[in-house]
């Protein structure tokens, strides 16, 4: 195995024959995606996208895989101050980071610990695999806190667990268990917690021992037949994130969080 590269402050990548491991990691129980930490996700991603002596790239969090978008990071807070037009332009870093992921033509395959949340979420499914440990959990909380699920992520749902369960996943805000998201499809493989990354590593070996043109064909192929009409659903994403975002139900949503209070919705 060769000696960890870095990507920013938060990012490691080892390589290991024709499997690179992707470690991201803030260093926290919560493992949050600050700005910075998409936009180096984005730029390991495409790094990874001309490396064509790797198969397969699994994709780690630290202690957990990650509790979503950073909402104390100050670029994030920025937006509130921003116009509409720089707004437009700073909703574009989480999907981008998605859509860099899938793009990548190597089998791709996430190994999560403890909990995937929001804009962890929306990472994994943009991952071919995603293996999570028996105590572990996934949670979109977009919608009960008055905000759209944006990142690309909604179609990519729909092509993995269907428009039901995508919609009890997305709408609820509820917490789907490991063995719950295994039924749905959601994830690939259980197994025993903290073992996620041996899993997802013995997953990218069976690919790693693979013809890599073959594998990367049919991969692409596959990709493009479950997501050829994602654009087209999911090109406003931003704009409906940046009009939600002005709401009263929104700001009544984060208050009732904040002050632990079941929100009154008004429509507004």
């Amino acid at each position: 195995m060769s000696g960890p590269e870095k990507i920013g402050e938060f990012i490691s990548i080892e390589r290991e024959g024709r499997i690179a491991t992707l470690r991201f990691d803030r260093g926290d129980r919560i493992n949050p995606l600050s700005v910075q930490l998409m936009r180096d996700l984005t730029a390991a991603a495409r790094s990874l996208r001309d490396d064509v002596s790797t198969s397969a790239v699994v994709l780690t969090g630290g202690q957990a895989f990650s509790g979503g978008a950073d909402l104390a990071d100050p670029e994030i807070l920025k937006r509130a101050e921003a116009s509409l037009l720089e707004r437009r332009e700073m909703l574009r870093v989480g999907p981008e980071m998605c859509d860099a992921w899938e793009a990548l033509d190597q089998v791709t395959i996430a190994a999560i610990e403890r909990f995937c949340i929001g804009g962890g979420v929306a990472l994994a499914v943009a991952c071919d695999f995603r293996i999570a440990g028996r105590g572990a959990h996934f949670r979109l909380p977009e919608i009960p806190l008055g905000m759209n699920m944006s990142w690309h992520t909604q179609p990519r749902l729909v092509n993995l667990i269907g428009p039901s369960r995508a919609k009890q996943l997305t709408i609820f805000g509820e917490r789907v268990s490991a063995g719950k998201a295994e039924t749905w499809g959601l994830a690939d493989e259980i197994c025993e917690d903290g073992e996620a990354l041996a899993v997802a590593r013995l997953w990218a070996e069976k690919v790693a021992a693979l013809p890599p043109v073959a594998v990367r064909m049919a991969k692409r192929g596959i990709t493009q037949a479950a997501t050829a009409l994602n654009a087209v659903s999911t090109f406003m994403d931003a704009d409906q994130f940046a009009l939600v975002s002005t709401s009263e139900d929104q700001r009544e949503a984060v208050a009732a969080f904040l002050e632990k209070r079941t929100p009154k919705f008004t429509g507004r």
